[in-house]
């Protein structure tokens, strides 16, 4: 990160990927995830602190997610996980926090990341292929989020947020693609939830067409929960992922449960340990279970 002055700043972050297939199998490859430039207004009283991102930026959903879920080290949250959002792409998005910011205390104890008073938006227009994948059409994706903090005075971490994402998926074909979702979510110093209600069309890659070329219509819906241990470094979390893809020819469906403990230290770096399972319907698949142990340090 790199701040020019009071209005312009820039980021670069790489991504450290293992090659899984090609001549390179096996192999480290590091790829850009973010590279933008940031233009920060002066803003007002509602439109607080807005700024524009241009370049290979976040998208507006997943970035204000994981900054509740503060578990994306355990793995990608539940629509990037199937398929429907990326974190980043090609693009341009607005983004402004609502109403003021919360004071300081909330902001010390509980959250830094978008203490609009009153909630806060982002929107904007991407290449849709995310910053994994090569764009194969011409489409670009409009994707848009609104976030509500409805009692700040008394509930200040209660909001309801509203996500969508609307073009085409990522072949040449450029089948519909359109996704829709509510999400309820909750922080405090001892607990942290989530709830995700989703609704779509299509895949953002445009895979799993049928035999005439449909995309999918696809819903699930994700629970998450972060418990704080009182008076100890130590948090449990659970997650339940629900989700049902039909095509016509052919359904899927599957579900995914996750639970772990984890100790911080040094602020927000941890130590996660934690167990999950993956179940599908497929007659030819079985289940998968992981266990796993990861480090994470944040500075």
């Amino acid at each position: 990160n790199k701040r020019f002055n009071e209005h312009l700043s820039a980021r670069i972050t790489q991504d450290v990927n293992v090659d899984r297939e090609g001549d390179g199998e096996g192999d480290i490859e590091i790829r850009l995830k973010y590279g933008f430039l940031r233009y920060q207004f002066d803003g007002g009283s509602l439109f607080y602190k807005p700024y524009v991102e241009f370049g290979m930026v976040s998208r507006p959903w997943i970035d204000f997610e994981q900054s509740i879920n503060r578990y994306r080290v355990q793995g990608t949250m539940f629509l990037e996980r199937n398929g429907i959002l990326s974190s980043a792409d090609y693009g341009l998005s607005f983004v402004s926090l609502l109403g003021g910011e919360l004071d300081e205390d909330y902001q010390k104890n509980v959250s830094k990341s978008f203490p609009g008073k009153y909630g806060s938006f982002a929107i904007g227009i991407y290449n849709g292929g995310g910053y994994h994948a090569i764009e194969k059409n011409e489409n670009k994706t409009i994707d848009g989020r609104l976030s509500i903090r409805p009692v700040p005075e008394i509930l200040p971490g209660f909001q309801v947020s509203a996500v969508g994402a609307f073009g085409k998926g990522n072949v040449g074909s450029s089948p519909e693609y359109k996704t829709i979702a509510g999400i309820l979510s909750y922080e405090s110093r001892i607990i942290d939830l989530t709830g995700t209600f989703y609704s779509g069309t299509g895949f953002e890659d445009g895979s799993q067409l049928s035999s005439i070329g449909k995309p999918p219509s696809n819903n699930g819906y994700s629970v998450f929960t972060d418990f704080n241990i009182p008076k100890t470094s130590f948090n449990l979390i659970g997650r339940y992922d629900n989700f049902t893809s039909d095509s016509g020819s052919f359904k899927s469906k599957s579900e995914r449960f996750i639970i772990g403990f984890a100790y911080y230290f040094f602020g927000d770096s941890k130590i996660l340990v934690d167990y999950e399972r993956l179940k599908r319907n497929f007659v030819t698949s079985k289940d998968d279970y992981i266990f796993e142990i990861a480090v994470e340090f944040r500075y």
